[in-house]
């Protein structure tokens, strides 16, 4: 039964001086496959620092977990949700001290960079070894960041590739509001489609501000635009800057009325 996968861990009775100082990871483990599961609660038996407290096989159960059992890490199924960067900041938010360890499938490079981002102490691949991912655990808990050596050369390429862009096209460039709005939407993580409801338009507008964006920051996709933004001041900036002057043609009764979405898709704008 699927109430049964929400569950305590082994058991196992701790000696008395362990206990006492606290020197237990305590760890959930949410995987949709029994099997895994299983395997992690094997390894972890005869290590002496590590106890699994909690299990999950939903993203539900993962949620309710992290709220209920007081526990150090998380590991995470990344396929447990469609979108797993949503799902881990939702988890963070519900249990704002989590670490949280993703596991993947397979390496996946945008996955990996996105989850990253958005806040993960470790993603890993289902391939690892078991060894590894125990020091995995222990480097988690001590509060550092953990990647697998492919995932460290990522981030380290997405870094560089953002920081090696012209600086002085970057100084220049301006952003109106609604591209401010636009970008502030993707530093939180936000889709294409999200975007658009809140910003009250289309997706495809949403796209055509997006490519216009790259092009004035000088940045190639969503995780270089966010990197941008942590290490600059264009959205501070975008905020102060002063509201612009209506035009003596424009008549004041029209002042309130949002402008027709078409003129945000004519190529002389967004080109």
């Amino acid at each position: 039964m699927a109430s049964a996968a929400l569950s305590m861990g082994d058991g196992r009775v701790a000696p008395p001086e362990m206990e006492s100082r606290e020197q237990f990871i305590r760890v959930i483990v949410a995987d949709s496959q029994a099997i895994f599961r299983a395997g992690l609660r094997k390894i972890f038996a005869v290590e002496d620092d590590i106890r699994v407290v909690g299990q999950a096989e939903t993203l539900p159960q993962a949620i309710s977990a992290a709220k209920k059992f007081n526990a150090e890490i998380l590991i995470f199924e990344a396929a447990l949700a469609e979108n797993p960067a949503d799902a881990l900041q939702e988890l963070l938010k519900q249990a704002t001290g989590l670490r949280v360890v993703v596991v993947t499938e397979t390496p996946d490079q945008d996955l990996t960079l996105d989850l990253f981002r958005r806040g993960a102490h470790a993603v890993v691949s289902r391939e690892i070894d078991s060894e590894i991912f125990v020091e995995c655990l222990r480097k988690v808990a001590q509060g550092d960041p953990w990647l697998e050596s492919h995932a460290v050369k990522w981030v380290l390429e997405a870094y560089r590739t953002q920081g090696l862009r012209p600086q002085s096209s970057r100084a220049k460039a301006q952003l109106t509001p609604k591209e401010a709005l636009i970008v502030s939407c993707v530093t939180q993580g936000m889709k294409n489609k999200e975007i658009a409801i809140k910003v009250g338009t289309t997706e495809q507008v949403v796209k055509n501000y997006l490519r216009k964006v790259y092009d004035k920051l000088g940045v190639a996709d969503r995780l270089e635009l966010a990197l941008y933004c942590l290490n600059s001041r264009v959205l501070q900036d975008a905020k102060q800057a002063p509201p612009a002057v209506q035009g003596p043609r424009q008549p004041k009764e029209q002042t309130d009325s949002p402008k027709p979405e078409t003129a945000d898709t004519t190529p002389e704008k967004l080109s």
